[in-house]
């Protein structure tokens, strides 16, 4: 390959660096701001389920609500951790070797994985996540079930979502990338 071939090369390589890093920020700021809304959706349930023409059975809508948020959360985290995971594992490695570096390229996204705490933050995340998205459906589900008044069309909705949110509950674990 011409050196001039290697220079266009790098420089479509550092484009695509720069796309998918906006497409990361933008992910990131989406995802955290879905906390924010399951956390007011979630008072907006409670809220109505309690209020004083409220229904016991409303209660059941926040499981609904927390798997949808829950999976949108998770979709875009984990979009968020492949694309740290390409730069470091294909357009590093590509670019290092074009440009002849004696230093790694892009070297932030290896180097901020290695602080060793890390792993405690991610533990703790997960937990965080788990209780938001699952833990807050759980009790829902139970709340709706000491309560009562109980009707078989409701109790039959509050059995089938906890497919759902142990679904969610499974993939949130499973997608933490506790790793370094």
């Amino acid at each position: 390959m011409s050196r001039e071939a290697e220079i266009r090369e790098s420089q479509l390589l550092l484009a695509e660096y720069e796309r998918i890093k906006d497409e990361q920020k933008v992910r990131i700021g989406f995802r955290d701001n879905l906390l924010y809304v399951s956390l007011a959706a979630m008072a907006a349930v409670v809220g109505f389920t309690f209020s004083p023409k409220g229904h016991i059975g409303l209660v059941l809508a926040l499981p609904l609500v927390a798997v949808v948020l829950g999976w949108a959360y998770l979709v875009n985290d984990q979009k968020i951790s492949a694309i740290g995971e390409y730069v470091r594992e294909e357009l590093a490695p590509r670019l290092e070797m074009l440009a002849g570096a004696q230093k790694p390229v892009f070297a932030w996204e290896r180097f901020h994985r290695k602080d060793r705490r890390r792993i405690s933050r991610k533990y703790l995340q997960l937990i965080v996540d788990l209780i938001t998205f699952c833990g807050s459906s759980i009790v829902a589900i139970v709340s709706y079930f000491m309560i009562g008044p109980h009707s078989a069309a409701l109790t039959a909705c509050a059995l089938i979502e906890l497919i759902p949110v142990a679904t969610l509950g499974q993939q949130i674990v499973v997608y933490a990338d506790l790793r370094r």
